[in-house]
């Protein structure tokens, strides 16, 4: 196999990896060359990465060692996404009776959530995270683009028990805007006992949801080391119960009597 070759081979072999340690004898082996040679073209590889703000490749020395691709998402690609993110948003079409906005296009757009899972992942790539946990249904799609980059899986949370999910556990929350007591369930097979949790999710209001999700993951000792929303209401809530978060995008206002809405960028940019 020519340098060239083998260059794009192992390129996409560690873009389809990411966050998984891969050996220099693997590649040597994999692609008949040399580990010197497939050093080098790491470096190449790694300098690549680093140059278009897309991540960088993680050297971990000794017998058990090799190299782990690092997602990442450039500040300047960052911002110049959630920028023409709020501008859609923006969009007056967007509106819908009872001060909602229309996003499922959004969310079914395969570039768009994968940009949104690079960012997250790019945000807590640093973070011990060992699933990703969202609640049916519009989240879902934003949890496996997350997971997909920081290679966990997912967990889904779910508002009834499915028969096809065996035995659940099950608790009663109050959603933090309507004050409403509601539901959420979750296959006892579903979850590790003390596993490292990244809870994403679409939308934040006062956080109800978010904070059920978190005592419902109590009952099996796991622990929520990051959160991700794609976007938040404006903070008017007094007795908002969320306060580690990240977002992407914060709706500041909207205003259906004259058509506006008007969409600012989440507190990501702050961090």
């Amino acid at each position: 196999m020519k340098r060239s070759e083998r260059l794009v081979a192992m390129t996409n072999y560690l873009v389809e990896h990411p966050m998984e340690l891969v050996s220099l004898p693997f590649f040597s082996n994999k692609y008949d060359a040399a580990k010197s040679s497939v050093s080098e073209d790491l470096a190449i590889v790694n300098k690549m990465f680093k140059q278009e703000g897309i991540g960088y490749l993680e050297s971990i020395s000794g017998a058990a060692g090799g190299v782990k691709y690092i997602p990442q998402y450039s500040r300047k690609n960052s911002e110049s996404f959630i920028s023409e993110l709020c501008e859609r948003l923006e969009d007056p079409s967007r509106l819908l009776p009872g001060g909602y906005l229309f996003m499922s296009d959004i969310l079914g757009d395969p570039s768009i959530v994968r940009d949104i899972g690079r960012i997250f992942a790019a945000e807590f790539s640093g973070v011990e995270i060992d699933v990703v946990v969202t609640v049916a249904t519009k989240g879902i799609p934003l949890a496996y683009a997350v997971a997909s980059f920081l290679h966990v899986p997912v967990v889904i949370v779910r508002r009834d028990p499915k028969v096809t999910e065996g035995s659940t556990v099950s608790i009663n929350y109050v959603s933090g805007s309507s004050r409403k007591i509601q539901t959420m369930v979750l296959s006892k097979r579903s979850l590790q006992e003390g596993a490292k949790v990244c809870i994403i999710d679409d939308f934040m209001k006062a956080g109800g949801t978010i904070n059920g999700m978190k005592n419902l993951l109590e009952e099996f000792n796991a622990k929520v080391t990051a959160i991700g929303v794609l976007a938040e209401a404006e903070d008017e809530y007094e007795d908002r119960v969320v306060d580690e978060y990240t977002s992407l995008v914060q709706i500041t206002n909207v205003d259906n009597r004259n058509n506006h809405i008007e969409v600012r960028k989440g507190n990501f940019i702050n961090k």
